[in-house]
């Protein structure tokens, strides 16, 4: 390495601390589980659990539970917002790169500052539509005791977390270089190939 010319270096020094400057990008094994990712992970365990008791209690019991089936049907939103929050740390939602690779460097990265941006908007705008949402809502689920309102109040903590890990992203494609964003894109796109 000490062969290179120093803006080599000075290249592969900034290329280094910008990947390392945000621990979502870093290789966790086969296994990346962080303290967020354990409510999308309850509740999709949940969510199977409730399933199969809906299963067994209805075809093996001949005997159906009134309760799985709406219990099931909010569970599914709780796994698909709280499981987003996994998604956007990771960085894996899904977008189009193809005209990323037609485009200059300088305009790509702002192109996926734009994107990361209206996303970040969007997303923080929907929490706050689930929190009005939550506020709003007195009535019980029909088939159990339990406050609809949880539910929103569920959506509108994913939501949240999602607009929080977003905006993380948007400020590290601002700090990035435009070929270590568009090199990101490509990584992202062969990740996708190979998995």
């Amino acid at each position: 390495m000490s062969n290179l010319p120093d803006d080599t270096k000075d290249k592969e020094r900034a290329a280094d601390a910008a990947r390392s400057d945000f621990a979502a990008m870093e290789d966790h094994g086969p296994v990346d589980l962080k303290l967020v990712d354990i409510p999308g992970l309850v509740a999709l365990w949940a969510l199977a659990v409730i399933v199969f008791l809906q299963f067994f209690t209805r075809y093996v019991l001949n005997d159906s539970l009134a309760w799985t089936e709406e219990i099931a049907r909010y569970v599914l939103v709780l796994v698909a917002f709280l499981g987003a929050v996994t998604v956007t740390r990771k960085g894996a939602h899904i977008f189009l790169e193809f005209f990323y690779r037609y485009v200059p460097p300088l305009a790509g990265k702002w192109i996926a500052v734009a994107m990361e941006l209206v996303s970040c908007l969007f997303f923080g705008y929907m929490a706050w539509i689930a929190v009005l949402l939550a506020l709003q809502t007195k009535t019980k689920m029909a088939s159990a005791e339990i406050p609809k309102s949880l539910l929103y109040w569920g959506v509108a903590a994913g939501l949240a977390a999602v607009t929080v890990y977003s905006f993380l992203w948007l400020v590290r494609k601002i700090r990035q270089s435009p070929q270590a964003v568009l090199h990101d894109i490509e990584e992202h796109a062969l990740s996708d190939i190979s998995d």
